[in-house]
């Protein structure tokens, strides 16, 4: 998915549980950035920084439905994607201009004193050929992209989320062996990068409790450099619990260190989808909804924040009625929200 998204169940592999699919960084474009003001919908503002110090897009794909609506006069429908617009969502770096999105994203949220959430998606070989299949064409290609990542964020504000399913897809077999030397120096070269920046906060991608054993992940975790980065991710774009995908980072913790970590809880309300196909339980699901809204203020010191890295509504892929990764879903938006309720 993406723009993450982790933990992606394969064919035949049921008994792993849901899997994440990240917005699909490399074809559609972020949405522009832009700070509040008349242009905003409605109702779209910062969020108390106490509990949430992350910033809300105002522009963001869910506050233009918003408005749309508010426009309409659909009152009902207004009311539950505004459940949406108002919270911050992880902003997924563009492959094209990475620079000038990183930098957007990030003056936007300085300018409100918050702090921006990105996510990088743009490993080579991304996604093993699937929805979301893509990255950047080599190494040198994605170094040069990660470079004007960082010239963009500079020293403001960033928590940012190093490449879903990246780890994980080396771990069972779906990315090929003859890849992983360069993923694994490109991911310790990402987190270095990144922790050069004073301001910035990174969490590199860790799968989710439906489809990641501890026991095998902590050693790829290494490789990649979770020692030098302030913690990992969980549960991106899956629909793993908070009470599951805090048991399976604690239990991850404690054999790298003891790093804390973040939950992507943006779709996990009701839990996973177990009927239907479940080599398909990972795309737009049906019966889920919104989990836990974005706050530093969790239910465990070892979780640093509940995150909607995911963005809630954009679709998984062109499965059960879905456009392509990475556009806007209304039916399924208004689901989610309907069902948080």
């Amino acid at each position: 998915m993406y723009g993450s998204f982790t933990g992606r169940a394969r064919a035949g592999a049921a008994a792993a549980g849901a899997a994440a699919l990240l917005l699909l960084a490399g074809c559609s474009s972020p949405d522009a950035p832009a700070p509040e003001g008349p242009e905003a919908a409605p109702g779209v503002g910062q969020q108390p920084k106490g509990a949430d110090p992350f910033w809300v897009n105002p522009k963001s794909k869910a506050a233009a439905a918003l408005e749309n609506y508010q426009r309409k006069g659909e009152k009902d429908n207004a009311e539950l994607v505004r459940r949406i617009a108002a919270q911050p969502v992880g902003e997924w770096i563009g492959v094209e201009t990475p620079e000038e999105d990183a930098r957007g994203y990030t003056e936007a949220a300085a300018k409100a004193d918050r702090d921006a959430v990105l996510v990088l998606y743009n490993i080579p070989h991304r996604d093993c050929g699937q929805h979301s299949a893509g990255g950047a064409a080599d190494g040198d290609s994605y170094r040069a992209w990660l470079d004007k990542v960082a010239a963009g964020i500079g020293d403001r504000r960033a928590t940012v989320v190093v490449e879903p399913d990246a780890v994980m897809h080396m771990v069972d077999g779906c990315t090929q062996e003859q890849y992983h030397e360069e993923r694994y120096d490109l991911l310790k070269g990402a987190v270095k990068r990144l922790k050069q920046l004073p301001g910035t906060r990174v969490y590199l991608d860790a799968g989710n409790a439906g489809w990641g054993k501890p026991d095998q992940i902590f050693e790829p975790l290494q490789w990649a450099g979770v020692g030098e980065a302030d913690g990992f991710a969980v549960n991106v774009s899956n629909f793993q619990t908070t009470a599951a995908s805090t048991e399976y980072g604690k239990k991850v913790s404690e054999k790298v260190g003891g790093k804390p970590f973040v939950i992507d809880t943006s779709r996990n309300g009701n839990g996973p989808y177990t009927e239907g196909d479940p080599a398909q339980s990972w795309c737009n699901p049906p019966g889920r909804a919104l989990g836990e809204t974005p706050t530093t203020e969790t239910a465990d010191p070892k979780v640093d924040a509940y995150l909607w890295i995911k963005r809630p509504g954009e679709s998984d892929g062109d499965c059960k009625g879905g456009p392509r990764a990475g556009e806007w879903y209304p039916d399924y938006a208004l689901e989610l929200a309907r069902n948080s309720a």
